[in-house]
Order: structure tokens, then C-alpha cells, then sequence
């Protein structure tokens, strides 16, 4: 009699420290402790319903997986064809003057002359000169250089050959591209230097 009494006494005891916890915690903590304080010995009771309705459950089958078609490999040659992160290329007919110039292109085996690595914009003509019955234009240069030239001479960077010289100017025909893989012939002139400012 005397031991119940001291365990019911301590069983009091704790459910009375266990009230005044749950009175100071208060909130959703001290509810969640004294349910888990509560519970049985299986916790996961519902969880194993639930499974074992699921394995009573008849098995479907499964379907087996397609077949697919091996790997093929796939050549990709672009030897003989445009790559396809450039524009096409548009080719546009020919104009009546580019088919009357197909015969023209640049002088083959050419020794280029001291005057042609000047721009014909940079050379001046300052005189000319007549020596047995020769006339010799006076060409100054972008240098400040003077040099002398006659018919048949070049000069520019477009293959300038001179046509002809009189005493105020020199006549020059160029070979220029005529943008659609052509050439053509372009007259120029460089005057004598007081007469064009």
C-alpha cells in the first residue's frame, strides 16, 4: 500500500510539472509534446494500412520498351557547297557595257613602274618637256619628287597607262573592277598644276 501510494504520488507529481510545462511553452510546441507524450507504441500504424491496401492491389503489366533503330552516322560534306552562315550569292546579269568590256583585264607579266605606287589623286603634272620630237610630261610625285613620263608609261594604282600628252595636261586610261568580277576602262586626267585650282 505504501509503495502504491509513492508511485501514485510520483505519477501526480509529473503530470502536474507536465501541466505547468505545457502551460509556459504554450502555442502549437507544447501541444506537438504532449501529443507525442500521448501516442502509442505505433506511430506509423496508418502508414502500413495504406501499404498493405496497395500490395493487395492487383500487378498491371507493364509494357516492354520500343526497339529503336541503331545509330546511323551522318556525313556532313560541304566541300562543293555554300556554308550556311554566309548570304547567298547574288549573281546579276551582265549590263550591255560589261559584255562589251569582257576582253578587258589588267596588263599580265607587268613591271610595276616607280609612279604606280602613288594614287593618281597624289600626283601632279608641274610641265612638260620636248626632246627630239619626244614629249615628256613632268609628274610630281606625293614626295615632292619630280620624274618625267611619256606615252605608253603607267602610273596609279589601277594600272593607269598613259595615252597621251599635250601642254596642259596628261591623258591616262585605268583598268578598274567593275564589281561583278569584270573589268573596265577608265579615262583620268592630271592637269597642269596652276590650271585645275
Amino acid at each position: 500500500m505504501n509503495k502504491r501510494s509513492k508511485s501514485e504520488s510520483v505519477m501526480e507529481g509529473r503530470s502536474q510539472s507536465l501541466t505547468k510545462l505545457v502551460c509556459r511553452l504554450g502555442g502549437s510546441v507544447s501541444l506537438a509534446l504532449l501529443l507525442s507524450a500521448c501516442s502509442s507504441g505505433d506511430q506509423y500504424a496508418d502508414i502500413n494500412i495504406f501499404m498493405e491496401g496497395v500490395k493487395a492491389q492487383p500487378v498491371g503489366s507493364i509494357a516492354p520498351l520500343p526497339e529503336f533503330d541503331s545509330y546511323q552516322a551522318f556525313s556532313y560534306s560541304t566541300a562543293n557547297r555554300r556554308s550556311p552562315f554566309e548570304p547567298p550569292i547574288i549573281v546579276a546579269p551582265k549590263s550591255e557595257e560589261q559584255k562589251r568590256n569582257v576582253g578587258i583585264k589588267p596588263p599580265q607579266d607587268h613591271v610595276k613602274q616607280y609612279l604606280e605606287k602613288y594614287n593618281l589623286a597624289a600626283l601632279s603634272m608641274v610641265g612638260t618637256l620636248e626632246q627630239d620630237g619626244n614629249m615628256w610630261a613632268l609628274i610630281e610625285d606625293g614626295d615632292q619628287g619630280v620624274h618625267r613620263v611619256q606615252v605608253g608609261d603607267y602610273l596609279g594604282a589601277s594600272w593607269g597607262q598613259v595615252e597621251s600628252i599635250n601642254d596642259t595636261r596628261v591623258d591616262i586610261t585605268e583598268i578598274v573592277s567593275d564589281g561583278a568580277g569584270g573589268w573596265l576602262r577608265r579615262p583620268r586626267t592630271i592637269e597642269l598644276q596652276g590650271l585645275s585650282d
